[in-house]
């Protein structure tokens, strides 16, 4: 067997690991262009594996799609521009709980098809799936988890309408057993719910319709049993050892996920098994630089936020506290500037905002173009969680605890190397006070 491996990251090393263990003949492009492979026949290959990052083409198959077309177990998977990642691990993290062998796996770090091998039929995959990932996908998972879709990658991807196309390959190839679970508050979300053949069940919790959609075959006199219902997904909820009201949305996706995944109504799932949920959700302390807490200084809660690199991830960082906020951000802007007036409408409507120190190219283009008391500029970040300390701490005097959270709506590379580099580097100086 001859495999081409396009591209040499985590997926491309991955793959060159596990064809080479079969006996295969691997061909590696570590830095796959159009210019590199420009007249390669690849036709005389069995497999031509792209890396996430390679746009598809003719001939072309992936990683993703090796391991749907090869994995013994059912899939759960979960796509969106944010929250992906958090999902994901609450849904493995609940069904460990149940006592179900789990494999969370994809764009959380662990190449999908590292672990083939390992899983039998009882195995459940967890796999967070990117729009590169999803890009030229020709199969969809037993449940999909279509979470809430905003403008990204358009660097890579031609416009917003070829991201949302990837997307929905999540939900487009499902059977009429499957699940599609998706955000009925974003409209993107909602349309690709509508490419599945599949039951369709969507969050966040709402009222009778919600109701009528979710428990339709179990609900006899929707009033009472609906309250009752929310009441018991809000205890359950209000385990989760992580902030932020967009976790609780990204919790009820993760429990609607495990429901669907074993067949049982939502209602069933919190009367049989609310303790194991209720520890799965207590069990996940977030993932790294997702509103990771760092250390409480003084009064002073400091949290790393460095994934948000959009305006809406920022907006649901300031929303996720009630607490005086010090806000730092700034960086490289992915949309040539075209999101900062949403920025400086966000940041202008935010109340608990009480300074935002900005940092970074669009930190010097929002602070050029928009007057504001609260702003301040910043030309490092230790200057910047210098500034913040002694604002948060001034305020702490008065209020009591004080939030000063890194959340910058933008990319990394103009000032680090990338957003771990920037969240790694922000803790250091944190711990450092």
């Amino acid at each position: 067997m001859k495999v081409a491996i396009l591209g040499y990251g985590k997926e491309g090393r991955a793959g060159e690991v596990y064809f080479r263990r079969k006996g295969a003949e691997v061909k590696v492009w570590r830095k796959f262009s159009a210019e590199e492979v420009a007249g390669e026949d690849f036709s005389k290959y069995d497999l031509v594996l792209r890396s996430p990052s390679v746009r598809p083409f003719k001939g072309c198959s992936s990683g993703t799609q090796y391991f749907f077309k090869h994995c013994p177990c059912p899939i759960i998977g979960v796509t969106g521009t944010k929250g992906k990642g958090t999902t994901c691990s609450l849904i493995s993290a609940v069904l460990s709980a149940l006592g179900r062998r789990v494999f969370l796996i994809g764009n959380i770090g662990i190449p999908a098809i590292s672990v083939l091998d390992e899983l039998d039929k009882d195995c459940v995959v967890v796999y967070e799936l990117s729009s590169f990932q999803l890009w030229d996908l020709r199969h969809s998972p037993e449940v999909a988890v279509v979470l809430p879709i905003e403008p990204d990658h358009l660097n890579v991807h031609k416009n917003i309408t070829e991201y949302v196309n990837a997307k929905a390959n999540i939900a487009r190839w499902q059977k009429t057993e499957d699940v599609c679970i998706y955000n009925t508050q974003n409209e993107y979300a909602k349309a690709i719910s509508k490419e599945s053949r599949g039951e369709k069940i969507g969050y966040p919790v709402g009222g009778g319709e919600w109701v009528a959609e979710v428990e339709q075959k179990n609900l006899k006199d929707k009033g009472s049993e609906a309250t009752k219902l929310k009441h018991e997904l809000n205890r359950a909820l209000d385990s989760l050892a992580i902030v932020g009201g967009h976790n609780r949305e990204n919790a009820e996706a993760a429990i609607l996920a495990v429901a669907s995944f074993l067949r049982v109504s939502l209602a069933e799932l919190l009367a049989k098994h609310f303790s194991e949920v209720t520890k799965g959700f207590a069990d996940f302390h977030g993932l790294p630089h997702r509103l990771e807490f760092v250390a409480e200084v003084a009064k002073v809660k400091y949290y790393d936020d460095n994934f948000a690199t959009g305006a809406k991830s920022m907006e649901v960082a300031i929303k996720a506290f009630r607490e005086p906020t010090v806000l730092i951000m700034g960086g490289r802007d992915k949309t040539n500037n075209e999101d900062l007036p949403e920025i400086f409408k966000i940041l202008r409507q935010a109340e608990n905002l009480k300074k935002v120190i900005l940092i970074g190219e669009s930190g010097h283009e929002i602070f050029r173009r928009y007057k504001d008391r609260r702003f301040v500029l910043a030309e490092s970040l230790v200057e910047a969680v210098e500034m913040a300390r002694q604002v948060a701490e001034t305020e702490a005097k008065e209020a009591g605890t004080v939030v000063v959270v890194m959340s910058p709506a933008a990319a990394s590379f103009d000032m680090f190397k990338d957003v771990y580099d920037r969240g790694n580097q922000f803790q250091k100086l944190v711990r450092a006070l």
